[in-house]
């Protein structure tokens, strides 16, 4: 008597992830690794790693950190939708502004998550992805919706400075200033303490400073805190 077939199993989804926050980039391999249905096929924390990664086999789907510190995950993204055509991309990243969300999907990205998101979820949208759908994080939905909506009624005037910040980033900024640590910060963001560390970053590199005074003055000064 011939036996059941076990070998009619969907493949593993291969996964690939160029990301720079250590503590991130662990959580998610390990979920990954851990999940029945996925396969860790590559890891890199950098841009010029994760373009070395593109001169391999080919995976399904590709999660991109925009903010690499060797350059911009959007080089990977626009690399990697030429060399895979049938690799999905995914941007999981701090960056929540219109212009690095436009601009990643404008290079090839199908799917753009804020890294507020937990491991679990992360897998759930590593699954759409790969079945084809196109994840987005919901404030990130509602940016293209508005940009949209605007239409062809052209340019509107904008005060640079109120727009230099998402407002996750004004959020942690706003905690820092009333003097939450990062770890507080986490608890009432509910988030992890590496994405705290993350927007830290983050605000540091776009208001050009290296200390939480500097970050504070600075914020004032471009009128993003409130007095």
């Amino acid at each position: 008597m011939e036996t059941a077939r076990t070998d009619s199993a969907p493949p593993h989804i291969r996964v690939a992830i160029v990301e720079d926050d250590a503590g991130f980039l662990a959580a998610v391999s390990h979920a990954v690794n851990t999940a029945p249905d996925m396969r860790l096929a590559g890891q890199a924390g950098t841009r010029a790693e994760g373009l070395a990664i593109l001169q391999g086999t080919p995976v399904d789907v590709l999660l991109v950190d925009l903010g690499l510190p060797d350059g911009s995950g959007i080089d990977v993204i626009q690399a990697a939708a030429q060399r895979w055509p049938g690799c999905s991309i995914m941007v999981s990243t701090n960056f929540g502004d219109e212009t690095n969300v436009m601009r990643s999907i404008e290079a090839g990205a199908a799917g753009y998550l804020l890294k507020d998101s937990s491991p679990a979820r992360m897998l759930d949208e590593i699954r759409s992805l790969a079945s084809g759908g196109s994840p987005i994080s919901p404030i990130i939905a509602r940016q293209i919706l508005a940009r949209f909506r605007q239409g062809s009624g052209g340019a509107r005037e904008q005060a640079a400075a109120p727009d230099l910040l998402s407002a996750r980033e004004k959020e942690v900024l706003d905690l820092i200033t009333k003097g939450f640590t990062a770890q507080e910060i986490a608890r009432l963001m509910q988030v992890s303490h590496f994405t705290v560390r993350s927007f830290v970053r983050r605000i540091y590199s776009k208001l050009k400073v290296t200390s939480k005074a500097e970050a504070i003055y600075e914020a004032r000064k471009l009128g993003l805190l409130d007095d």
